[in-house]
């Protein structure tokens, strides 16, 4: 039988990155000669943390997600249409856990793709074990961290969203599509206990396709 609640994560103590305290720049900095400079790798998007959130639908359950993903641009090739793969193609692992009473369903997934936006992040993952969703299937996840007193948000790709009426069972019952990579709806529940660290990069161009030879007629 499957079980119908949402899903949360393992234990919810979240690390978050402490604050970076800038020091004074000296009045004077010696000039570096040119050669000697050493340029910085481009940062990666990423998505930190472990949470508890509040779910209206589950006001009483205790839902946790553990999200650890980085994006890593063109690593999941898809011929024949994106044979380099995609700039936001990401590795990590998605891991929740709903629990009402003495019952618990859980699920750990693979990252496949991560988007970021300032303190907001999107990111899919492919189940790989789980007592409440089948192995394969593909979970959209959407983390706001929260700025000035606000509490991080969470988003799933199930529960109140991710409908299609015209997707049933045998039953008449609503079937849930799966979700496209990096789709996942807006952050709608409240982290209460925990939070998310998102570290922001613009997306990485498309390797450029050869043209087409010219064709001779």
């Amino acid at each position: 039988m499957r079980f119908t609640m949402i899903g949360a994560t393992a234990t919810a103590v979240a690390v978050l990155a402490s604050p970076i305290t800038s020091t004074p720049t000296p009045a004077t900095v010696p000039a570096v000669p040119a050669a000697s400079v050493v340029s910085k790798p481009a940062k990666a998007a990423s998505v930190h943390g472990e949470a508890r959130i509040s779910y209206i639908e589950s006001i009483h359950d205790d839902i946790r997600f553990t999200i650890h993903a980085e994006q890593t641009p063109f690593t999941r090739p898809m011929p024949p249409t994106a044979p380099e793969g995609l700039p936001t193609d990401a590795r990590g692992t998605l891991k929740f856990s709903h629990s009402r009473g003495e019952v618990t369903g859980w699920a750990e997934a693979t990252v496949d793709c991560l988007v970021t936006s300032g303190r907001t992040a999107t990111l899919t993952a492919v189940v790989t074990k789980s007592n409440v969703e089948e192995p394969g299937a593909r979970l959209g996840i959407s983390v706001q961290q929260g700025g000035k007193g606000k509490p991080d948000r969470l988003g799933f790709s199930w529960g109140v969203v991710n409908a299609d009426p015209e997707n049933v069972d045998e039953n008449g019952q609503l079937v849930r599509p799966q979700a496209g990579s990096c789709m996942a709806p807006a952050p709608f529940t409240t982290v209460i206990k925990g939070g998310y660290k998102v570290i922001h990069a613009e997306i990485t161009k498309s390797p450029t396709q050869p043209e087409p030879a010219p064709h001779h007629s």
